[in-house]
C-alpha cells in the first residue's frame, strides 16, 4: 500500500505543554486531520486496520531547503495513520527506511506499507 501524506510536523513542534499536561498542537491536530483525509480519498474508504507486522519506507519531501533531523517527522506521519485505521498500532512496524527527497512546494510524504517478512539469520 503507498499513501501520500501532507508533509508533517516535526516532533518539536506536534507536542505542546499546557496546565493539563502535554497534548498535540493545533499543528499537529491539522495535520492528523488532513493525513487522515489524504488516507480515506486515497483509498476511497475508510481502511481495515492491516493486523501483521509490517516493513514501512518513507520518503519525505520537504516544503523548502532548511536542515532538519530526518527522525524528527516520523511521529506525526505514523500516529496519524494510526488513527485513520491503516494498521491497529505502529508498534507493529518492524522495518523502517526513511529518506529525504527533492524540495517540493508544499512539501509531501511519501509511505508504502508492506508485510514484514524477517531476514534469515
Amino acid at each position: 500500500m503507498k499513501l501520500t501524506l501532507p508533509f508533517p510536523p516535526s516532533v518539536n513542534t506536534y507536542w505542546r505543554n499546557t496546565r493539563k499536561g502535554v497534548l498535540i498542537s493545533a499543528s499537529g491536530r491539522c495535520f492528523r486531520s488532513n493525513a487522515i483525509a489524504a488516507v480515506y480519498q486515497q483509498l476511497k474508504r475508510r481502511p481495515q486496520p492491516i493486523t501483521v507486522n509490517v516493513a514501512v519506507t518513507v520518503m519525505l519531501y520537504p516544503p523548502d531547503k532548511r536542515q532538519r533531523d530526518l527522525d524528527n517527522y516520523l511521529k506525526a506521519a505514523f500516529d496519524s495513520l494510526t488513527h485513520a485505521g491503516v494498521w491497529v498500532d505502529d508498534k507493529q512496524i518492524k522495518r523502517l527506511i526513511v529518506e529525504w527527497g527533492p524540495v517540493t512546494k508544499g512539501g509531501k510524504s511519501e509511505v508504502t506499507i508492506s508485510e514484514y517478512q524477517a531476514v534469515a539469520a
